[in-house]
């Protein structure tokens, strides 16, 4: 139960629902009621369906470039690691997907779906915390309704992003978003003393 807890805390951690709000209210500004659920909902279930891709795909692919798993845990580690600095030092999550927003008639998946919800920390954390040689097929299915969970937690956040905006306010969505740049990079520093230890052993 209690790694349950710690992979979903994690997740919500890469994920970052909170930090997708203002990206939300920001590209469907322009649309009415109706159009904004819909574009949630959407870009919730795009998003879910990517990360899926990739929890699914992501080890054959590697496998088939005969990358090691010493190898694969250092890089993305790495990898994660820079995201997370991006997420503690730049302008923060919100801010900088914001700034992405050019056509707000095709919002649904940039920037919402991609990279607000399914970012390229999130991406590399699911191929992580899904490996065949780590991990058992039903951790991994484990992991993978954890995913869900946590997409469908995010559908819900952004279908009340006006009332959470109003609540927490954008200053505190951003510190919210550099706490959990932290937890990442914790996790990242983690996979890359793994994979050397594991390289070296």
């Amino acid at each position: 139960m209690k790694e349950i807890l710690t992979t979903f805390f994690f997740l919500i951690a890469v994920i970052d629902p909170i930090g997708s709000v203002p990206v939300y209210l920001e590209a469907t500004k322009k649309f009415d009621k109706f159009h904004k659920r819909k574009i949630a909902l959407r870009a919730a279930t795009i998003a879910f369906l990517i990360l899926l891709f990739f929890i699914v795909i992501g080890q054959l692919i590697l496998e088939g470039m005969q990358i090691s798993l010493q190898a694969f845990q250092i890089s993305g580690g790495i990898i994660l690691f820079l995201f997370a600095l991006t997420m503690v030092f730049g302008d923060g999550k919100p801010e900088q997907e914001k700034n992405h927003i050019t056509d707000y008639k095709h919002v649904t998946i940039f920037p919402i779906a991609i990279p607000s919800i399914a970012s390229p920390g999130a991406i590399m954390a699911v191929v992580l915390m899904t490996d065949n040689h780590i991990f058992t097929i039903q951790q991994q299915f484990f992991t993978t309704l954890l995913v869900l969970g946590v997409i469908i937690l995010t559908a819900l956040i952004l279908l009340i992003a006006n009332h959470v905006q109003k609540a927490i306010g954008s200053y505190g969505i951003t510190v919210i978003s550099k706490i959990m740049g932290l937890i990442l990079a914790s996790y990242a520093t983690q996979s890359i003393l793994s994979g050397i230890s594991a390289y070296f052993s």
